[in-house]
């Protein structure tokens, strides 16, 4: 067999952005015929992922579930009971009010509970082993000091911590959640990093501010306050050694802002950043930097990678931390790979601020240079002559609020630019990517076709 032809499409990605993409890349790979793998990250500590981490310690899994059950096929043929009511259940989180969600979930795990519809037996009491052991490991965590808190659990976040506890392993719970939920064998959901241990991020900012935790780089929210949290503003000393009192899987003397919970956040009221961010690198749960070394299978993927994809999302807590991990930027700038592809976003975001100096695409790509580079122990300046070993091609919208796109100044430095048709949808400020010229643009760059794809007013190639 010619393997160059089963060579596949690596696409990093973080988690919700991207999962309106899916249908995208899944009909490019069908039409290759290739492998697809998802590289997904592992530090978000936001949202009810934090109490899970609190009191498991482990990676911040919740990109990586949404990305599963994303992933979950739909038959229009078939009528698929079955997959859609696991789509349903493994995505359902529980009441926001604490009380609510402690006796729905006993509700879940004892069967009793309108989820379990048209769940077959044998995998509705697969999955409550599960649920059964993560409730058992809950009970046997309780102390005065410290209860786990069920306000706005994900299911399938407890789900794949049950897994991992019972596995030791956090691929193996990957693999029983995707087998599960019948995710086709030619598409994977790798971890950016295989671990058991909670890997947080910080970012410096051209200002010289460090900000601690991807939580209060992305989307800063309200701390969930524990039991006995005193009223008033402690100070760093006083509110360390309350930390150190509960007893949880965090290291004692560890930095409080690592070890809190951010069950409740918006992803819409970000205010501006102070500055722009200039940098991403992970800490130890004392905030020193550490370099660590990409999943073994990150690497055998973009070794076998004919294309590469940067999926649209948060681009310094989605895409940045699976590229500055070891070994990553050596792998992607291999000349072998012939297609790096941008996916730009509609808009510009906290991450990609302040509003007052929005990124333009050039911005985009240089910090995605500067994260290679660093990847392989680079920490200097990258030339913009280095770009193109990074990215090859963009995909942009132009319209209202869109990154700026210069194509003469990208044109200069290697870079293709393809112009693609968005859409609006009602009561939304920002274009969306058309998944059918979104389509037609990957594979026009990729050169799947026996057919180059005609211009037009959907998708328009530029350079």
């Amino acid at each position: 067999m010619d393997r160059s032809k089963s060579k596949g499409i690596v696409v990093f990605s973080g988690g919700s952005a991207a999962n309106n993409l899916v249908d995208v890349f899944k009909t490019v790979r069908e039409n290759k015929k290739c492998p697809l793998s998802y590289v997904i990250p592992i530090s978000d500590n936001g949202g009810s992922s934090s109490e899970l981490i609190r009191v498991f310690g482990g990676p911040g899994i919740g990109d990586v579930r949404s990305r599963l059950v994303r992933l979950i096929p739909d038959d229009p043929d078939h009528d698929d009971s079955e997959k859609a009511a696991l789509k349903v259940f493994f995505n359902h989180r529980l009441p926001k009010d604490r009380i609510e969600a402690k006796q729905e979930w006993l509700q879940i795990v004892e069967a009793d509970h309108a989820l379990w519809t048209n769940i077959s037996t044998a995998k509705k009491e697969l999955i409550r082993s599960i649920l059964n052991l993560i409730n058992f490991e809950i009970l046997k965590r309780l102390r005065p000091s410290s209860t786990f808190d069920f306000s706005s659990a994900s299911i399938g976040n407890l789900f794949l911590t049950g897994g991992r506890l019972f596995t030791g392993s956090f691929e193996s719970a990957i693999y029983l959640l995707s087998s599960i939920c019948s995710v086709p064998s030619h598409t994977s959901v790798v971890p950016a990093i295989n671990t058991n241990f909670t890997h947080h991020i910080s970012a410096g900012l051209a200002n010289n501010t460090k900000i601690t935790g991807q939580n209060s780089i992305s989307h800063p929210s309200k701390i969930t306050a524990l039991e006995g949290m005193p009223a008033t503003a402690p100070s760093e000393h006083e509110e360390t050694e309350y930390h150190d009192s509960i007893e949880d899987a965090n290291l004692p003397g560890s930095l409080p802002t690592l070890r809190k919970q951010y069950i409740t956040f918006s992803k819409a009221d970000d205010d501006d950043l102070p500055a722009r961010i200039d940098r991403i690198w992970y800490i130890n749960p004392f905030g020193q930097e550490i370099r660590l070394a990409a999943n073994p299978r990150v690497l055998d993927a973009l070794r076998e990678a004919q294309a590469i994809v940067y999926s649209i999302g948060s681009l310094y807590t989605s895409l940045v931390p699976s590229l500055i991990l070891k070994g990553v930027g050596e792998a992607i700038a291999n000349p072998s790979i012939r297609y790096k592809i941008l996916i730009l976003n509609s808009t510009n975001d906290r991450e990609t601020g302040p509003s007052s100096s929005p990124f333009s695409a050039v911005d985009f790509i240089a910090a995605i240079a500067k994260a290679g580079a660093e990847s392989r122990g680079f920490t200097g300046e990258v030339g913009e002559n280095e770009y193109k070993a990074y990215v090859t091609h963009l995909i942009h919208l132009q319209g209202p609020g869109t990154p700026r796109v210069d194509k003469e100044v990208l044109n200069g430095l290697g870079i293709e630019t393809i112009r693609v048709y968005g859409r609006r949808m009602e009561g939304e400020g920002f274009v969306r990517y058309d998944e059918k010229a979104l389509i037609q643009a990957l594979e026009v760059t990729v050169g799947k076709r026996e057919q180059r794809a005609e211009r037009s007013r959907r998708n328009t190639l530029e350079g």
